[in-house]
């Protein structure tokens, strides 16, 4: 089977889906002829045309409005904002109409839109390129959001996503595009190239949207982490020797309730992960699920590792990404408690 990096991943998924429908389109800015700022739409121009894959005017909420109207008429528009803080301008399109869209109009239209856009930090973006805005769009009703951790997952992901009648929210941690990424800065990256989870199938295949996996079987304490900080949650449990069953939830919206249930019923302990900021993150709603769910089966407090409630800074990235170290320390301390 190919191994291929999630770049390419996320581009054979475009590649696939435009090739077996034409209402499939992909737009955004310098996702054309310069095939994205990284690279994710490399050739789809060339090969299906400027009507089909073109750039846009750097206007965020033009392109978001635009995909609305086109997918209102039947097209299935996959549009790219080069990278998530950029989102904002384009929010009043996302809330406002996509997600409405089917509510409002009492099923008569459907807003097949996926937006795909960078998140996360670990590449000293600062401030402006390291956000991971997930908890403003899971906090909508009638969006998915979806954010894959490798490859595999994020080819299948993106096929299912833009076969979806509804809007779709696909969130790319950028730290990961080219190989898994354990919070070790220090270390060399290993390349998708020599990860099993870089096999990639060639053709159509899609993952379940809302169907979490079990990364690392464990009977310790339940870890629920997403796209990048599955890596970190793997090196933490490593380091600390604690046998940490880690879920890996790949859709935030809609949750797979069921998987996580089972799983803090099995351990009596959760830890949750993210690189969002703290207060009011998506750990928050994780951490009220888990309470509402499974209260009479927890031995500790879920305990929750973030980014801190500061922009994202550039010369202390270290010390604001949550690292292996930090949740380690919340892993030996919820073991503890």
């Amino acid at each position: 089977m190919p191994r291929r990096t999630m770049i390419e991943a996320i581009r054979d998924a475009m590649d696939v889906s435009m090739a077996r429908d034409e209402r499939v389109i992909v737009f955004g800015e310098d996702v054309g002829f310069f095939g994205g700022v990284f690279r994710c739409t490399q050739g789809l121009q060339a090969k299906y045309g400027k009507s089909r894959c073109f750039d846009t005017p750097i206007s965020e909420s033009g392109i978001v409005g635009s995909a609305i109207g086109m997918a209102a008429y039947g097209l299935k528009p996959c549009v790219e904002v080069q990278f998530a803080d950029y989102v904002y301008p384009a929010y009043d399109q996302i809330v406002s109409e996509a997600a409405r869209l089917r509510y409002r109009s009492n099923g008569d239209f459907t807003c097949p839109i996926v937006v795909r856009m960078p998140t996360g930090g670990g590449i000293f973006g600062g401030q402006t390129h390291s956000q991971s805005p997930e908890a403003l769009f899971t906090h909508v009703s009638g969006l998915k959001v979806v954010v894959p951790s490798n490859p595999h997952d994020a080819k299948g992901l993106l096929i299912a996503a833009i076969e979806d009648p509804d809007p779709v929210i696909f969130l790319e941690p950028k730290r990961l595009y080219n190989g898994p990424f354990d919070g070790h800065h220090d270390r060399p990256v290993t390349p998708w190239s020599k990860h099993e989870l870089g096999e990639v199938a060639d053709g159509h295949y899609t993952v379940p949207l809302g169907k979490a996996v079990i990364r690392r079987p464990g009977a310790a304490v339940t870890v629920f982490a997403y796209g990048t900080m599955v890596y970190v949650a793997q090196a933490a449990a490593e380091e600390t020797g604690i046998d940490a069953e880690i879920i890996d939830l790949r859709t935030l919206l809609p949750l797979d309730l069921e998987t996580i249930v089972a799983s803090v019923n099995k351990t009596g302990r959760c830890v949750v992960v993210h690189e969002a900021t703290l207060t009011s993150g998506f750990g928050a709603e994780l951490s009220a699920l888990v309470q509402e769910h499974c209260f009479y089966h927890l031995e500790a407090p879920v305990a929750r590792v973030a980014g801190w409630d500061t922009p994202y800074p550039h010369a202390q990235e270290w010390d604001y990404f949550p690292g292996p170290a930090r949740l380690g320390r919340a892993l030996l301390e919820t073991m503890e408690a």
